[in-house]
């Protein structure tokens, strides 16, 4: 499965390399209920070809629609869909009933759009999160380093700032009853998704659509390599032998998330062994969530993937636990 954003980004270099001009819209904000989360892409020609997305169906509609009678000819626009009370919004009502502004950027195919593509491309592939800078008043676009994780856009006066980064990778340290449902969530939410379990008779049953599986250990697979800064790694075995040299090699690498399942008795116990056997110093002991997830009072193993990933997707956001 190929994460969303990359499929966008390919395909508008694909059709400016081809001498098209493309529309790159992406969504800036929402308000109420909404399809689609900030920072979605959606990219489109002339023709009404296009992929990804703004909502569920509507406002790209309107949109192609309007692109074909000759609209955002602007090299920068700015539109809102669903605001019933202003009159010069499209006339689209979301079915969720939220409220959503979208930025459209034309992009003719030059050397310099094609250049830009690229890096926002090589963003996506690569390691280096970066901020997009886009002056909504000049049309001036710059790169400036950015972190991996937190908002998508923020808007700061005239200037949007979109953070651009690999794609949400998610490590799941052994096979175990919660890592089918965990793995199935994840892919769902659009992370890439990579199983590590030694074991050659559990990964050969291993199958969720969407998840690779690397028969091998995982502390072996774990490095800061194969972890950028978007990258969450979970051990869901209860085998020590699997979980703490999981959590030896994580904790050496950029990942925002860390995590390993016990009860708090058995966390305990675990900190005191990685202290004293893995040589971690408190600082990486503190970065490892144990318990794993959320307390949502989860008992089946659907429900402790559920938790699992919900924290994920909390400290990915920015979130703090008394925010919740």
């Amino acid at each position: 499965m190929q994460h969303l954003d990359l499929k966008v980004i390919e395909q508008a270099l694909t059709w400016c390399e081809k001498g098209e001009t493309i529309w790159l819209c992406t969504v800036l904000e929402t308000f109420g209920s909404s399809p689609r989360a900030p920072g979605s892409w959606l990219v489109a020609t002339s023709r009404g070809e296009h992929i990804g997305s703004l909502s569920g169906g509507c406002v790209e509609d309107d949109f192609l629609e309007r692109l074909k009678n000759g609209a955002f000819e602007k090299p920068i626009t700015t539109t809102r869909y669903g605001d019933t009370s202003d009159s010069d919004a499209p006339g689209v009502a979301l079915p969720c009933g939220g409220v959503l502004d979208v930025l459209v950027e034309r992009l003719a195919p030059t050397a310099e759009t094609r250049e830009h593509l690229g890096v926002v491309l090589n963003a996506l592939k690569g390691h280096e999160p970066l901020i997009r800078r886009v002056d909504i008043s000049s049309g001036e676009r710059v790169f400036l380093p950015g972190p991996p994780t937190g908002p998508r856009v923020e808007r700061q006066s005239n200037t949007i700032n979109m953070r651009v980064s690999p794609a949400h990778r998610l490590i799941i340290a052994g096979i175990s009853p919660i890592t089918t449902p965990c793995a199935a969530f994840a892919v769902t939410l659009g992370y890439e998704v990579i199983v590590c379990d030694p074991n050659e008779a559990a990964c050969a049953g291993f199958n969720v659509p969407g998840a690779r599986v690397e028969t091998l250990l995982p502390s072996s697979y774990i490095s800061p390599s194969t972890c950028h800064g978007a990258t969450a790694v979970v051990a869901l075995t209860h085998d020590p032998r699997i979980d703490d040299l999981a959590m030896m090699e994580a904790v050496r690498t950029s990942a925002f998330y860390i995590g390993v399942m016990g009860s708090l008795c058995t966390s305990t116990a675990r900190a005191a062994r990685l202290a004293r056997s893995g040589g971690l110093s408190e600082a990486e002991i503190a970065r490892i969530h144990m318990p794993i997830g959320l307390a949502l009072g989860s008992k089946t193993p659907a429900e402790i993937a559920l938790a699992v990933m919900a924290d994920i997707v909390r400290v990915q956001h920015g979130k703090t636990l008394d925010e919740l």
